[in-house]
């Protein structure tokens, strides 16, 4: 016989099933493709001087990436619910880790990503139309409140916007690519002066600060974790969307990279913050250049998009296990999406967008993101001891040195960004600390029995 609460627990709604290896590719590319490959080049000719090398830390990049996008696929296809990372954490290190990873995300590394993209969107509007700087966060805010309304009707809404953005960004990159290669005497000067001069002494410190920028531009690359609970055979779907939108990501970043290189010295690359509009300038004209401005508009939307779809999952699981306000489960009954959780992350990132500066939520973000993602990533060696007989249905090649390696790098940054700007990440610090007796709270008052 039904009692009245299993009842009406059966009528709850539930996270709709809806996205295919498609959309989770889509959803993997276009949240790691953003403002970082137009951005980053002009930070990375300032550290390194030959073609060869800038290629060698975007490849490095890419490895890296690629690792811990391995790493994870183990975990999704063994925990293929909402919740991506916070699961993974809280499975390996218990509950509190979990709950720290989630604060952190909603009150900086997911919200302050997004308030940093609509930042870049805001700046890059102003090409187009004479905002002041008032009315470019002004644009910020209102791009961020407009996707947090798409994702509030379903998870259906989010994806067709995340999948004509992706296709569109990355034609946009394919274009400008092709149109530079096609310039006859694009790869002369490339040729010339590819190798650096003393290829055995490498600069290792400065290709130590241009790989933690090339990682900014690979970050996202972990979130379509979060979307587990409504992707269709998610234990097929999830590893492979990882792999192969890493994959994707590193070929276009590598083809854009050579492109600038072909056309463009480094020292010219370093005097400028919009390489790609230089490159694509010196091949067509002035003309163009609006061309390369519009692509990156459409570049900072869809990766806002994806962000602002995948973030509010985690709220979701972390509420369902009694780690969060129980409101955050609930689900619409009509779009089957966590309104409240999407509205609250919406409403945050709007108000981050408003008073940080661009490198301020840049700091913010790739520090406090960094323990999380190398902490992750190390779960997986974790759980081969702690949980031998779990079901994996798919196991990362390599192990445990992909594992390792990708943890070993993670520390590294989290040390140097510490030691570059101790003043910023001693904040970020203090911001996860500030979670534990939040989490005491909720494991006081709910009576936690999970982890």
């Amino acid at each position: 016989m039904k009692t009245e609460e299993t009842t009406s627990a059966a009528l709850q709604p539930t996270l709709a099933r809806e996205l295919g290896l498609f959309d989770a590719t889509t959803i993997t590319v276009g949240t790691i493709i953003g403002s970082g490959i137009f951005l980053v080049p002009t930070a990375i000719a300032a550290q390194l001087a030959s073609p060869a090398m800038v290629l060698l830390v975007w490849v490095v990049g890419g490895v890296l990436t690629l690792f811990g996008a391995l790493s994870l696929a183990e975990m999704a296809a063994a925990f293929p619910g909402a919740g991506g990372l916070y699961v993974y954490l809280r499975q390996a290190y218990g509950s509190a880790a979990g709950f720290l990873y989630g604060w952190a995300l909603l009150f900086m590394i997911h919200s302050g990503s997004i308030a940093t993209l609509a930042v870049a969107f805001g700046i890059y509007t102003a090409q187009f139309f004479p905002l002041t700087s008032a009315g470019q966060k002004g644009v910020a805010v209102f791009c961020v409140l407009l996707l947090t309304g798409v994702n509030c009707l379903g998870v259906r809404a989010g994806k067709w916007v995340q999948n004509i953005f992706t296709v569109a960004k990355v034609g946009g990159l394919a274009t400008m690519t092709f149109l530079i290669f096609a310039r006859p005497a694009s790869l002369g000067g490339l040729r010339q002066s590819f190798w650096p001069q003393a290829p055995f002494a490498p600069a290792w410190i400065q290709f130590g600060v241009a790989l933690v920028a090339v990682l900014w531009a690979y970050e996202g690359w972990h979130v379509v974790s979060f979307t587990a609970g409504e992707i269709k055979r998610p234990a097929y779907a999830l590893p492979r969307s990882l792999l192969y939108g890493s994959l994707i990501v590193t070929l276009a970043y590598l083809l854009a990279n050579t492109s600038y290189y072909a056309v463009l010295t480094g020292g010219e690359i370093q005097q400028t913050d919009r390489v790609a509009a230089a490159a694509i300038t010196r091949v067509l004209g002035t003309k163009t250049a609006g061309f390369i401005s519009l692509l990156i508009l459409v570049s900072i939307f869809g990766a806002m998009n994806g962000m602002i779809l995948t973030g509010p999952r985690v709220y979701y699981a972390m509420a369902q296990d009694g780690l969060f306000f129980s409101a955050f489960a609930r689900l619409n009954a009509r779009y089957r999406t966590p309104t409240l959780a999407v509205l609250v992350q919406g409403a945050w990132a709007a108000g981050l967008s408003l008073l940080g500066t661009f490198q301020q939520l840049f700091t913010y973000v790739i520090f406090t993101a960094w323990i999380f993602y190398g902490a992750a990533v190390a779960a997986v060696v974790v759980l081969r001891r702690k949980q031998p007989e779990l079901a994996r249905p798919f196991c990362v090649p390599g192990f445990p040195w992909l594992p390792i390696i990708f943890s070993v790098a993670a520390v590294g940054i989290t040390v140097s960004t510490i030691v570059a700007d101790p003043h910023h990440t001693l904040l970020g610090i203090g911001l996860i600390l500030v979670g534990l007796p939040v989490y005491a709270l909720f494991r006081r008052q709910t009576g936690l029995k999970v982890g």
